[in-house]
This record gives C-alpha cells, sequence and structure tokens, in this order.
C-alpha cells in the first residue's frame, strides 16, 4: 500500500473520475562518471566536461503522473481548490527514501488587482520562474521539512480568492488545443489535432503525445502537419 508521501494521494477512485490522467515511465542510459575537468575562464571554477566515452554507464527510471481536475465547473464556477477536495485525502508525512519531495502551488494570478488570493498554510518560501515569457510565482512546500507538520500531523494545502471574480470565465492559456476523431475503418478513419499559440509574437516547440483508439490504425506516411495554410515537415 502506498502510505507516505505524495504517494498517498494516488486514490484510484479519484484519479480516475479526473478530466485527464497520464502515466508515463522513462528510460534513459546517463553517464555516471567522466574522467575529464576543464578550467573555465572565471577563477576559481571547475565544470565537469562530458566525454565522448564514458567509464561507466547507468540507467535513469522516471515516472510521471499528470493529473487533470475541473474543479472550476464541479465548485460551481469558484476557483477555489485544496488537497482534500481534489483527492480526499491530506498529506501526512514525506517519504522515507525520498531526497526531495515538495509541493509547487501556483499563486501569480493574471490580474492582481481584480484576483487577491490566499494560500494556506502560509509557504516557508517562495520559488520565482518564466514560464512561456511570463514570471510566475509558486509557494513552495517542503515536505522534508521538520518544520511543515509540527502543528499538525496533516497538510492540506488549500486556494481561495478573497473577493468573488467579476467573471466566471477562466483565461485562454498561451497554448491550448482541440482533439477529434472522423471518419471510420482503416480506409477513411481520421485523427485531428488542432494546437493554438496565442501568444503575440513568441513561438514555442511543441512535442505531441498521441493516444491513438485501439480501433484505428495509423500510417507514418499519412501524416501531415499544416500551419498557416501550409504544409510543416515533422522532424
Amino acid at each position: 500500500a502506498l502510505q507516505a508521501g505524495l504517494a498517498v494521494l494516488l486514490k484510484a477512485e479519484r484519479l480516475f473520475h479526473s478530466s485527464y490522467h497520464s502515466q508515463a515511465v522513462h528510460i534513459r542510459p546517463v553517464c555516471r562518471v567522466t574522467h575529464r575537468f576543464a578550467q573555465l575562464p572565471c577563477a576559481a571554477s571547475l565544470s565537469l566536461v562530458q566525454d565522448a566515452s564514458c567509464l561507466a554507464v547507468s540507467w535513469e527510471l522516471r515516472q510521471t503522473l499528470t493529473v487533470v481536475f475541473d474543479t472550476f465547473s464541479s465548485g460551481q464556477g469558484k476557483k477555489d481548490w485544496s488537497l482534500f477536495k481534489m483527492f480526499s485525502r491530506t498529506l501526512t508525512d514525506a517519504c522515507p527514501l525520498a531526497s526531495q519531495s515538495k509541493v509547487y502551488v501556483d499563486i501569480s494570478p493574471k490580474n492582481k488587482e481584480k484576483e487577491l488570493l490566499e494560500v494556506t498554510p502560509a509557504p516557508a518560501s517562495v520559488h520565482e520562474a518564466i514560464v512561456q515569457g511570463d514570471k510566475r510565482t509558486y509557494a513552495v512546500y517542503d515536505l522534508l521539512s521538520p518544520s511543515l507538520f509540527n502543528t499538525s500531523r496533516s497538510l492540506n494545502v488549500q486556494l481561495k480568492w478573497k473577493r468573488p471574480q467579476e467573471s466566471s470565465e477562466l483565461p485562454t492559456p498561451v497554448l491550448h488545443a482541440q482533439r477529434y476523431v472522423s471518419g471510420y475503418g482503416l480506409q477513411t478513419g481520421e485523427i485531428s489535432t488542432l494546437i493554438y499559440n496565442t501568444h503575440p509574437y513568441r513561438a514555442f516547440p511543441v512535442i505531441l503525445l498521441e493516444t491513438v483508439p485501439w480501433y484505428l490504425r495509423l500510417y507514418v506516411h499519412t501524416l501531415t502537419i499544416i500551419t498557416k495554410g501550409k504544409e510543416n515537415k515533422p522532424s
């Protein structure tokens, strides 16, 4: 049974009733030992340089789980949420085998004058990053911090808006997509995916992962990519 760390949130009946979930396993070779060092121009700086011939290679295993909850529609138009509302569980401790275990909560609203959000409990630290050209701020909860579970043995991160939103519409993300299946059989069956970039001037690289229905067989030579009315050759 999964009873420690972030894994306690993996409750099957909650995950499989979400709007979207995806599980993936990534395996790749990683160079474990190299033998060359290079002196950088700056003083007292050493950098490990990747050599063409590795002395030893390890295999890296990375498992990911992506889940999308539509709490906006299920919450009668409210954008408030909490871990307990989404997973029916809260966090009680960190995984004893984990060297890192953190929860990041996006606390950077699009319009700070109209939307004043409040996240509880108050985070011990915040992290700032540039995502798709926009500055984002994240509240960070470190499950390995001894002070996090001092007051309570349960961590239920909650996000609330201090005043009601003037509009019930969610903002359109910079990158969004639509997908549909048309036709039938091997001859006329077709999958169409429309990807939109609403950024006024910036282009973004896109990696498309398709989940193909069992009754539809795809042929690579039939793949076509059209951008602004012109065919775009895929890499």
